[in-house]
């Protein structure tokens, strides 16, 4: 039986790249969650007034890839030490976030923190853990990587670190 998770840590299309190249995990949506504006677009999440995250619903196989490696693979692949920003991203739409779905979930994101702060000694997570409602991003974010990402120079310039980060860290969990 799959699983889903949420996940918010920086650009969608980043976070979708990482978690598409994970062995298990059968779909990735780019989306909006953690606001207060029904149905947000791009362009409003983009000023920063909608209260959204850009985030990433996950699907996976736990007999595949677990919860916590899930988790453990968010944690690392992108700074979650920075508040509200990821590199030149700035602002609270790219906030690191975890959104729970159970109670289960909410067990292993605050396990998955402390694993993180426990093994980056003088850095601290500013991850949080937020309820709300999912909401797909439109269209031609979805599998952006894979399609217009690759001539994107900030893609270009952010994607392949972060996939070497997973190769790293996670090299029995990674696509041949």
């Amino acid at each position: 039986m799959s699983e889903t998770v949420i996940v918010a840590g920086g650009c969608f299309w980043c976070t979708e790249a990482v978690f598409k190249d994970v062995i298990g995990v059968e779909a990735v949506e780019s989306g909006y969650i953690g606001g207060d504006v029904p149905n947000p677009t791009y362009k409003a999440v983009c000023t920063g007034t909608t209260g959204h995250a850009e985030g990433v619903k996950v699907t996976f196989d736990p007999d595949q890839v677990t919860l916590p490696e899930v988790y453990d693979m968010f944690m690392g692949t992108h700074d979650p030490s920075q508040l509200n920003r990821q590199g030149n991203d700035v602002g609270t739409q790219y906030r690191s976030a975890i959104f729970p779905l159970s109670d289960e979930q909410r067990a292993e994101a605050e396990a998955a923190i402390a694993r993180w702060n426990d093994s980056h000694e003088g850095q601290k997570a500013v991850t949080t853990i937020e309820t709300g409602e999912w909401y797909p991003a439109e269209g031609y974010h979805q599998e952006y990587w894979e399609g217009e990402g690759q001539r994107n120079p900030y893609c270009m310039a952010v994607i392949p670190p972060k996939l070497m980060k997973l190769r790293k860290s996670f090299a029995d969990k990674v696509k041949g």
